[in-house]
């Protein structure tokens, strides 16, 4: 798997091969996201210069729409702000 690569140059390595091999392959879908892993190569590979993942922020994002649909009909947006302010702190509470 390409991120259980020990450094950047293995996983360029692993990731080309993987694109010639999809590429060779016939199939029309897994050549259009060779293609598209490609074009994207140097972002991909960024992640060994700064490993860094979205995941979190991702969560957040997830937590902050279930309740907005949790609450749908009301018009309180000042309470909605602090229910999302308190999503935010109790993350970091548990953290620090």
């Amino acid at each position: 798997m390409l991120w259980e690569q020990p450094d950047k140059n293995t996983a360029e390595i692993y990731l080309a091969d993987w694109i010639a091999r999809a590429s060779a392959s016939g199939i029309r879908m897994l050549k259009k996201f060779a293609k598209t892993l490609q074009i994207h190569q140097k972002g991909i590979l960024a992640y060994y210069d700064f490993p860094i993942s979205t995941g979190p922020l991702e969560g957040t994002n997830n937590k902050i729409k279930t309740m907005k649909r949790q609450a749908y009909g009301f018009r309180d947006m000042e309470f909605f702000k602090l229910r999302i302010m308190a999503i935010h702190q109790a993350k970091y509470a548990l953290v620090g």
